[in-house]
């Protein structure tokens, strides 16, 4: 868990989709890590008959291995529906009496009864998948020893549910602000660090038994073998926790992403970047793109997975902003011009010349991240405009080396 690479991969996986309203754009990306080790899963109406105005999406982030993660993005959604199927067959017909009677369908409260047995379908689920893996061949003879933390979300024509299950999070935007957000499981946590006791263990180096960064997860059967005591009670639980929250037209966007994503950035951080990138382009896989850029420029060294769906609230393209961000781009372009310009003509200027050269100007029109949103762009010009022919190296050991000075710039 803890091996990397000489320099990151960057290459990415990317997906994207769009349906009820609603859109996509998922990226993932291997980073440092010797591995890669997350999955997801992205589906734009659910395919069970009343279930098409229903959409799922969910980050796993897989350690130890990458077995529970992938098969949890293809199982998990079908152990949630399977776990009450007459609830969502009565949640179908509901929506649909709603629809056919032209009732605003984001009006739509449910009954106690209808909650409270939608969350208990998913905490059955995460339950019911987490068994079905253990007994699982590879887990059953103890040959594999991966787990991984869920984070998902359920989108209903009325409501949203945040759904999380170890340190991987998501958020909800509306109005220009985050409304709702997932809780990490961290054994230093107080309710957290009091089951891992219960149960025996410990928590040392902020980790349970001195090892796992998580208390929450599904596999990681290693830490759930404490006799006498039910799932749940183990040091390491496949519990999840939900947190609900009736649709509104002020909703703008969603993210999901695992903790190499957050381990860099806030909420906040996060909301304000998607929410400035929204208005100058709708390709929700660039900013995706940009987002795991950004992140590996500011030290992510995890896997880095993030889905972010757009809802009918997000904010829109307009040409003033469209304008800024060409101003700034073009601001950063002639600054390495200059810089290359001024270097005698057999001369490559080396990277780190030109970000610090960069960070040393006074920008009032970067967007939320700073010098480290415009990473990837800053490249692009530098390869462009920079002869590969004046280096001695003729690789990009120049930039895998030096590309992470912003930290110590910014």
């Amino acid at each position: 868990m803890g091996s990397f690479l000489d320099k990151p991969k960057t290459d990415k996986t990317n997906e994207f989709g769009e349906g009820n309203s609603i859109r996509f754009g998922v990226a993932a990306m291997q980073g440092w890590r010797i591995e890669m080790e997350d999955s997801h899963s992205s589906i734009v109406g659910i395919p069970r008959v009343g279930l098409e105005s229903f959409s799922f999406f969910a980050v796993f982030d897989g350690h130890a291995g990458g077995t529970v993660s992938k098969r949890s993005s293809k199982e998990l959604l079908d152990c949630i529906l399977d776990a009450d199927s007459n609830l969502f067959n009565e949640l179908a017909d509901l929506y649909k009496t709603t629809s056919d009677n032209n009732v605003n369908i984001k009006n739509v409260t449910l009954s106690s009864d209808l909650e409270n047995r939608l969350k208990s379908a998913i905490r059955q689920g995460f339950l019911n998948l987490d068994d079905k893996l253990r007994h699982s061949p590879e887990f059953d003879r103890g040959d594999d020893k991966s787990g991984s933390t869920a984070v998902a979300c359920l989108i209903t024509p009325s409501h949203v549910y945040l759904i999380n299950c170890g340190d991987s999070r998501a958020i909800l935007a509306s109005g220009n602000q985050v409304v709702l957000g997932t809780y990490d499981h961290k054994p230093i946590n107080p309710n957290e660090r009091e089951r891992i006791q219960n149960a025996g263990g410990s928590v040392m180096i902020q980790r349970v038994n001195g090892s796992l960064a998580v208390s929450r997860a599904l596999g990681d059967y290693e830490y759930k073998c404490v006799e006498g005591r039910g799932p749940c009670e183990q040091l390491v639980s496949p519990e999840p926790e939900i947190y609900t929250r009736q649709r509104s037209e002020q909703d703008e966007f969603i993210v999901l992403a695992c903790d190499g994503i957050w381990d860099v950035m806030s909420n906040e951080e996060l909301r304000e970047y998607i929410t400035s990138r929204l208005k100058v382009t709708n390709d929700l896989v660039k900013i995706s793109n940009d987002i795991l850029d950004m992140c590996l420029s500011k030290g992510s060294r995890d896997n880095m997975s993030v889905i972010i769906v757009t809802l009918p609230g997000a904010p829109k393209v307009n040409q003033e902003d469209i304008d800024k961000d060409n101003n700034c781009n073009e601001k950063i372009e002639n600054k390495i011009k200059d810089k290359n310009t001024n270097m005698e003509v057999q001369t490559r200027v080396e990277f780190p010349q030109v970000l610090h050269s960069i960070s040393e100007e006074n920008w009032d029109d970067l967007p939320p991240g700073g010098l480290h949103a415009k990473q990837t762009l800053i490249e692009e010009i530098y390869n462009r405009l920079v002869p590969p022919s004046l280096n001695n190296n003729n690789d990009d050991d120049s930039i895998n080396n030096t590309k992470y000075l912003l930290n110590n710039m910014c």
